[in-house]
């Protein structure tokens, strides 16, 4: 199967599964670190982590690193828009919000990615992509039950995820752009010792986490499988995905994503979710489905 295929395989279906239970831990992992872990500490340890983690597949399927300046400019554009900026807006988020709401807001990422590439003139904005995001932004205002007052900490918490998700948008266009003769291994690892670098400098600014008391067990269980599951591991599956079945077959996982969050975050957090937030996981998923197509033309048949 090539990347230009419209239909997914069993093997990318399965694959799609454990990526959204990967990403989907990510919410809970961040869940677990933050009640003892500043924000900016908990992305700077997830991707310097995960860099670590994948510098020695770097060496074993003989990659080379880009040649100066000019070479590492594109990986860091792609480590800001698609690791700093995200990773940092989510955990932020998710001081004010629970994991399971984080990762419904993290589903609206088709929705702003068709306007960016709509707006980039890469892809075409149809109707029925029109209609799904309009739909996707229904369901947003369905999960805040309609009021978004910023005096409220939970409304600070859903912009901080959408910026996010917008943020996910940008790097994927920059990616098409910028990134499209480079190894998936490659990218992934470049990107993350980019986003490192970025994050050491933020998070000694802000947190000095020298300062900080050493955590407990549990974190650091919590912080090795954010990095090295929900990140490392994370961008290995997805780039496998994105080779084999394309970008539009790989963003299928944001629907699976939510319920593997909420599920980890009721279960193993205590955390709540509300009717509300049920119904707009509902009609943010109905809009993924209407961009995606291949439902209505299933019905239509």
């Amino acid at each position: 199967m090539t990347a230009k295929d419209s239909s997914i395989d069993a093997r990318d279906w399965s694959l799609l599964g454990l990526l959204s239970i990967l990403w989907g831990g990510s919410f809970f992992f961040n869940g677990v670190v933050l009640r003892e872990l500043p924000p900016f500490t908990v992305v700077f340890l997830r991707v310097a982590l995960a860099a670590i983690m994948l510098l020695p597949l770097l060496w074993l399927y003989r990659i080379r690193f880009p040649a100066g300046l000019s070479g590492w400019r594109p990986f860091i554009a792609i480590g800001l828009l698609n690791n700093v900026a995200p990773f940092s807006l989510i955990v932020v988020g998710q001081t004010y919000i629970p994991g399971g709401l984080a990762s419904i807001l993290n589903a609206t990422t088709p929705l702003f990615t068709v306007v960016v590439m709509a707006v980039a003139g890469e892809e075409k904005l149809s109707v029925r992509r029109i209609a799904g995001v309009i739909a996707g932004l229904i369901g947003v205002i369905i999960l805040q039950g309609g009021q978004f007052g910023l005096e409220s900490g939970q409304a600070l918490g859903i912009l901080l995820c959408l910026a996010a998700a917008f943020s996910y948008g940008l790097s994927a266009l920059l990616a098409r752009r910028l990134l499209s003769n480079s190894p998936p291994l490659g990218t992934a690892t470049f990107q993350m010792l980019a986003s490192a670098a970025m994050m050491t400098v933020v998070a000694a600014f802000i947190d000095r986490p020298w300062q900080l008391p050493m955590p407990g067990t549990a974190t650091w269980f919590a912080v090795i499988g954010l990095a090295g599951l929900s990140t490392a591991l994370a961008y290995i599956v997805f780039f496998q995905v994105l080779r084999r079945s394309g970008a539009t077959n790989v963003m299928l996982v944001t629907l699976l994503i939510p319920v593997t969050a909420i599920l980890l975050g009721v279960l193993v957090l205590g955390e709540q979710i509300s009717p509300s937030e049920i119904a707009g996981a509902f009609v943010i998923g109905s809009a993924l489905l209407v961009i995606d197509g291949r439902v209505l033309k299933f019905l239509e048949r």
